[in-house]
């Protein structure tokens, strides 16, 4: 079998860069931007983004939609925002061990979406609650959602039954890279934040992947999933 060393490499080029890095990031909550909106986040001209975006569609990092004369971008899979995830799990290890020096980074902390699920203090929180009841079993090595887990979800709503088979894992761990713990990833952690923002418990921040709760929110957190004292300001 041919070395993966040489596409190993290109990969890690693509993200080592810093103004690549940046559009990564700001693609990381699983949104479609614009060329002109990655050129503000990557903090370069838009001719340098352009550059920036082919090479990384090239390589199947990035995926392009097309509506009208407009071209969006976006991760191209689950697998590369689990990549970058991982990626930041490490890059964290820098980070100086002292209390967000800003209100911005006091915000992803408290709740972020990881792509397309919830983490951050309140991701964590949530999956430790799920764990705590015996709705799901969450280990390094792997998560499953247990019978009790199957009928609480459906009391709430998600049908998960329901749900075509894929090759994506349909819950697994994913390692915080703020909190240093699991939260639920995979399609049940995509349902259970696009439940949330669906029923208007969390929204989104202008420009961040930060979440935000909302009065509802802080009581329905509470009242269904026992999580006292939501860790996260208040809308």
């Amino acid at each position: 079998m041919a070395s993966m060393a040489p596409h190993l490499a290109e990969v890690a080029n693509l993200v080592g860069d810093l103004a690549r890095a940046n559009i990564l990031s700001a693609l990381m909550d699983n949104r479609a931007l614009t060329a002109k909106e990655l050129a503000f986040a990557a903090r370069v001209s838009p001719q340098t983004t352009s550059s920036h975006l082919a090479k990384m569609t090239d390589a199947k990092l990035l995926q392009v939609c097309k509506q009208g004369r407009c071209r969006y971008y976006r991760l191209a899979s689950p697998l590369v925002a689990q990549m970058l995830e991982a990626v930041m799990v490490v890059a964290a290890d820098k980070l100086p061990r002292l209390p967000p020096s800003s209100k911005p980074a006091e915000e992803l902390r408290a709740a972020r979406s990881c792509y397309d699920h919830l983490a951050g203090r309140l991701g964590v929180a949530l999956a430790d609650a799920l764990t705590a009841r015996g709705f799901i079993i969450l280990e390094p090595e792997g998560a499953q959602v247990t019978g009790r887990g199957m009928d609480f979800f459906d009391e709430l709503g998600l049908e998960i039954n329901l749900l075509p088979k894929g090759r994506r894992p349909f819950c697994r761990p994913c390692l915080d890279w703020s909190e240093r713990r699991y939260h639920v990833a995979g399609r049940l952690g995509a349902l259970l934040l696009g439940f949330c923002l669906d029923h208007r418990w969390l929204e989104r921040r202008n420009d961040s992947r930060a979440l935000q709760i909302t009065e509802l929110g802080a009581r329905q957190f509470e009242d269904v999933f026992q999580i006292e004292h939501p860790p996260l300001a208040i809308v």
